[in-house]
């Protein structure tokens, strides 16, 4: 890229490297004029706005606060954004409309902003446009410059000119409906890629939205019987229940047609799926993606720009956890980049049934958006309650546009792989556990609780010294999480010799295991389903009709059934069958008795954004996150060892992930517990409270095991 005469007047702070403005304002033209094009709208037309949208930059006023060592009074107020609106008359009549969704609230809602900066907010306060437009004769000639360097026909702009420009900008933010804009959308996607990426922008806008080629998929295998089963059927939507191992995932991928976001509920779901999808499709283009908070250490050897792009609109796969899309239900910033990355595409819903009830009517309201974006959806499911599907089968438009597919009585027969018997307590199973182990069977023991998994290990090494024995939960620094869930499937899964693995819920979607023998806490029964699905999982035409041994333990009460309903669980205990074969034509029947009613049906939907089939948002505006947070019931949090500190202060994003344990705010946020004030702003644990094979003991979790030193 060519030097410019221009390249003093900067887009960043001078500290971060000397970034021209010109530089800036092309690489995030570039982009977004693919992401236009690719979604079906008027590329030239975005590039103009790209083009414009940090112009407002060449302020002097706004130059002067990228200088090092410079610090902003605290009545301060700058919005480069609204400086940028003055240029508009630059465009045609017909294009300004397009250009001010592109540029006003780029960076602020236009009304209610959280700190109340945004264009409306401040007309309302101040003189925004004399704040805005002060030494504007001597520095409009710059800003001028660079606009016709990229191509722009400018003209000289006067400031009643500018001052003209601002108010139809404010007139049309003063009036806009409700809705979301895509051309919002495309500038944040574009400015966000561009400034991640600076100077290589151009070479890896060409790596997206590239269709995948799916036909690794359409492979046939009897023993998989929805191989068989057509995927060109012209209803939009799909709807498909199977069983574990009866060929879901590759049925789902069949029915795409273009760009792809693969969903699923856990982490270590979505990791497996990553892993499989880039080793099935290795010798195509595909660009594939993982989304979320520790993908960086799936990354880790991946190349630099690989990381980056993995957050970024564009990806051929996409894969992730409706987490991640549930900013467009509650128009948390960014929402537009978010359906403007979605517009169009095909979201695979892989066992949304398994979230608790407020995550599902989330799950629903998603549906929704999906499809008034027209989004083609496609829901798969080994374990969903009659009432759920039903309503899915309405949001998705009904039997004439959804695709349902499910298996035959004889071909669920030949799924019958698990001999269920009921028991009182893990005593109970002993004598069976040793016989099972003698005869070196792998045992997966699944946990409702870390507390309990920790107890339940601890045991079980006592007693088995000579037997290999892992613990799995979310409870462990992300770069420990990450190496045993590797070693799960890379090493004991494929073990010939004995081995237990003791785990909570984080192992009963997609993980790609399959054990010998199980014992389980009683869950909710669609959860305990998918738990069964990791024993005797693969399948062969010797396995076919074999049956390996479940014990599943008697529910607990009061407390000690948490995170679960005590009644829900009651009820799942008095489906199951004992010391028989479950049945899968049964399972249907089970859910439902379990399930008889609706668990989202009394749930709040304040706060969201679509309802009715209709935005309830104005344009342009965007909520607070703290709403999301808490709609989700997440509240998460981090923690880090006391002797990890100071290598969280001097590391970056990529290594302080590494030292960072997940938690949830109400099992550490009342501890007392010291704080690192920057990156996550993570609470500190004492060292006593974590071991590598153990996790973090939240008995420990207390300000008085720290080690007797100053800390911070």
């Amino acid at each position: 890229m060519e030097n410019s005469k221009y390249d003093y007047i900067l887009a960043k702070h001078e500290d971060n490297g000397l970034i021209p403005l010109s530089k800036h304002l092309l690489l995030v033209a570039m982009a977004a004029e693919v992401i236009a094009r690719n979604i079906g709208l008027d590329a030239s037309l975005a590039r103009k706005g790209a083009i414009l949208h940090d112009i407002g930059k060449a302020s002097s006023v706004f130059q002067k606060t990228l200088k090092h060592g410079y610090v902003r009074p605290c009545d301060f107020i700058f919005r480069h954004e609204i400086a940028s609106l003055f240029f508009l008359s630059i465009l045609e009549k017909g294009e300004r409309e397009v250009a001010v969704e592109m540029i006003a609230a780029h960076h602020k809602s236009i009304y209610k902003d959280i700190h109340e900066l945004g264009l409306l907010d401040l007309e309302d306060m101040e003189d925004s446009f004399g704040i805005h437009s002060k030494d504007f004769t001597s520095w409009v000639p710059d800003a001028l410059g660079i606009l016709s360097s990229l191509g722009l026909i400018v003209h000289e702009i006067t400031l009643d000119e500018a001052e003209d420009n601002y108010n139809y900008a404010l007139s049309y933010c003063e009036k806009i409906g409700l809705g979301f804009s895509v051309w919002k959308g495309i500038l944040m996607g574009a400015d966000h890629l561009a400034s991640a990426l600076g100077d290589k922008t151009e070479d890896e806008i060409g790596k997206l939205f590239i269709l995948p080629d799916l036909s690794f998929y359409c492979r046939q295998n009897s023993l998989y019987p929805l191989s068989l089963c057509k995927a060109d059927d012209v209803r939009k939507h799909t709807l498909v229940t199977a069983p574990t191992g009866a060929g879901k995932t590759d049925f789902l991928l069949r029915r795409c047609r273009g760009r792809v976001f693969y969903t699923l509920p856990f982490q270590a779901s979505i990791n497996a799926m990553y892993d499989r999808l880039k080793s099935d499709l290795k010798d195509t283009d595909a660009q594939i993606y993982l989304l979320h908070a520790a993908s960086n250490l799936k990354l880790e050897q991946g190349k630099w720009e690989e990381r980056i792009m993995q957050r970024h609109i564009g990806a051929s796969i996409k894969v992730m956890t409706p987490h991640q899309m549930a900013s467009i239900v509650y128009g948390v910033k960014g929402y537009e980049a978010m359906l403007a990355d979605l517009y169009g595409c095909d979201v695979i819903l892989d066992e949304i049934h398994t979230y608790s009830s407020e995550i599902q009517t989330i799950v629903l309201k998603i549906i929704e958006i999906l499809v008034n974006v027209e989004c083609r959806i496609h829901v798969g499911t080994a374990t969903m309650p009659r009432v759920l599907y039903n309503r899915i089968l309405q949001i998705l438009g009904g039997k004439s546009d959804v695709y349902e597919v499910f298996l035959s009585s004889d071909e669920l027969n030949e799924f019958n792989r698990h001999e269920i018997h009921k028991i009182n307590g893990m005593e109970d199973v002993r004598p069976v556990m040793e016989k099972a182990l003698a005869d070196n069977n792998k045992i997966l023991v699944v946990c409702n609780q870390v507390k309990r998994a920790q107890a339940v290990y601890l045991s079980l090494q006592a007693d088995y010294p000579d037997i290999p024995i892992m613990l799995i939960h979310s409870h462990f620094k992300r770069i420990d999480r990450q190496y045993l869930e590797d070693r799960l499937k890379n090493h004991y899964n494929i073990s010939k010799e004995a081995c237990i693995v003791v785990s909570t819920q984080v192992v009963e979607v997609s993980l790609d295991i399959s054990f010998d023998m199980m014992i389980t806490e009683c869950a909710p029964i669609d959860a305990l389903i998918q738990r069964f699905g990791r024993i005797n999982r693969k399948r062969s035409s010797e396995t076919i009709g074999h049956y390996k041994p479940i014990y599943v333990i008697a529910p607990y009460a009061g407390n000690d059934a948490l995170p679960y309903d005590e009644e829900v669980l009651r009820r799942s205990y008095a489906v199951l069958p004992n010391n028989a074969v479950l049945e899968e034509n049964k399972v249907q029947q089970m859910l439902d008795e379990v399930y008889p009613d609706t668990r989202f049906m009394n749930i709040d939907y304040s706060g969201v954004v679509f309802k009715d089939n209709q935005w309830m948002l104005k344009k342009l505006c965007h909520c607070a996150k703290s709403a999301l947070l808490e709609a989700l019931n997440i509240n998460s949090v981090s923690c880090i060892l006391e002797s990890d500190v100071e290598s969280y202060k001097e590391g970056d994003s990529s290594e302080r992930i590494k030292m960072e344990i997940p938690m949830s705010f109400k099992s550490v946020g009342f501890n007392r517990l010291q704080v690192v004030k920057m990156g996550t702003y993570p609470f500190i644990v004492p060292d006593k409270s974590y071991t590598e094979s153990m996790g973090l003991d939240l008995a420990y979790a207390k300000p008085e095991y720290y080690k007797q030193f100053e800390m911070l």
